[in-house]
Order: C-alpha cells, then sequence, then structure tokens
C-alpha cells in the first residue's frame, strides 16, 4: 500500500538539513532503487524551485509499505529526524487515483 508522508520542519532548519542531506537522500535512492518510491521532495520556504537561504518548511513522500507500523518505523528512522531538521512527522496510507 502507499503512504504519504509529510514532514514539517523547525524554524531556521537549512543548515540542519545540509548536515545531513547525504544520508536522508541516500535512503531516499535505496527506495527509489527497489520501485517503492512514487514521489518524494521539499517544500521551498518561499515561492521558488531553489529558495537559496529561505531554505525549506518541510517535505512530501509518497512511498510503497506493507504496513501503516512499517511506513511508521522508515519515517522515524529519517537522518532529518535525528539532526532535528523536522518538529513534526504524519504518516497516512494513501489512494493514488492520478495518474493512472
Amino acid at each position: 500500500m502507499l503512504y504519504v508522508i509529510y514532514s514539517e520542519d523547525v524554524e531556521n532548519s537549512l543548515e540542519k538539513r545540509l548536515s545531513v542531506r547525504d544520508k536522508h537522500l541516500a535512503r531516499l535512492q535505496e527506495m527509489q532503487d527497489q520501485g517503492r518510491l512514487i514521489v518524494g521532495g521539499p517544500c521551498p520556504a518561499i515561492d521558488s524551485d531553489v529558495p537559496g537561504s529561505a531554505g525549506f518548511t518541510g517535505s512530501l513522500l509518497v512511498l510503497e509499505f506493507e504496513s501503516l507500523e512499517q511506513a511508521q518505523s522508515w519515517a522515524d528512522s529519517d537522518p532529518y529526524i535525528e539532526a532535528g531538521v523536522y518538529k513534526k512527522v504524519t504518516v497516512k496510507p494513501y489512494k493514488m487515483v492520478f495518474p493512472n
């Protein structure tokens, strides 16, 4: 089943993000290699693909897991959590309707 993982950043998270970004992306690449990453990316703090020092306000991922518990466990082990990037992470089942 698919799950959406929506994470909200703490204020001024950019430096924290950059400190563990490689580890965060490596986990996502692993999921992509397994065909389990549907979409993923950060939410810029300003209306720009390249927000510079404005940074980001959070992230959105849609991934495939066998259960909500597995999705939550995977989300809980994100390097951004250990680095203090996220103040809140929400994991919910997701049903993709489009594109079909």
